[in-house]
């Protein structure tokens, strides 16, 4: 507990960084804000995505293992820790206790937006391909991203076509509930190269190794 007077101090050190930014991706998408002003949580199915983590952030902090929902057999793995700094600096870009539904904008760095969005992609994104037998040799595949949130997908179409003029398609499920963004093909690969910039780019390997498998079918390479 700190003493009367005395500054808070920190777990996290506060820093842009691409590890700090792909942390923060992380926590978009999988991660809690505690309405308690203190505490931050972040879950995962993925233990490389807690190691990657908690690396992002340089901290140290016990694993837990929870079940899923009523499903007692299925565990993810969660790390919670209390930083009223790191805590006070995530609201400030746009985070939100009880953020699904109502995260919009955030304040990423221009250099280390695709850092932040490879994370995003670690946790709630997608890439799939598929041979369209509608066309011959027509290979297609796509890249997604998915919100529960409108405001927060139509802020990210933005914010790629900014940066690479790539529109994608936004989409919603029937209920509303889920909105994705998703592109195809040119629009796709442009995204991908620039989420994935070096060979040793934090990242949930299972997925890179998907895109790479992919794409060496069209002869391409990251």
């Amino acid at each position: 507990m700190e003493k009367r007077g005395q500054k808070p101090k920190g777990k996290v050190k506060i820093k842009w960084s691409p590890n700090f930014a792909y942390a923060v991706g992380l926590l978009v998408t999988d991660g809690n804000l505690s309405s308690d002003g203190y505490h931050i949580n972040f879950t995962s199915k993925d233990l490389e995505l807690i190691t990657n983590f908690l690396g992002g952030l340089q901290i140290n902090c016990h694993v837990g293992r929870k079940a899923s929902g009523s499903n007692t057999e299925k565990k993810y793995y969660v790390v919670q820790f209390g930083d009223v700094l790191f805590y006070k600096f995530l609201t400030s870009i746009g985070l939100t206790p009880n953020k699904t539904k109502i995260i919009g904008a955030l304040k990423i760095p221009h250099q280390y937006f695709f850092d932040f969005l490879r994370g995003h992609f670690d946790g709630d994104g997608s890439f799939y391909s598929y041979w369209d037998k509608r066309w011959r040799s027509s290979f297609m595949h796509y890249v997604q991203f998915v919100s529960a949130s409108k405001k927060h997908v139509f802020w990210l179409r933005a914010e790629l076509l900014e940066k690479t003029g790539c529109v994608g398609h936004i989409s919603e499920s029937k209920n509303s509930s889920v909105y994705q963004l998703r592109y195809a093909k040119r629009e796709s690969f442009k995204i991908i190269r620039k989420m994935y910039p070096t060979k040793n780019s934090t990242c949930l390997s299972r997925k890179r190794l998907k895109i790479e498998k992919a794409l060496r079918i069209i002869g391409k390479k990251l």
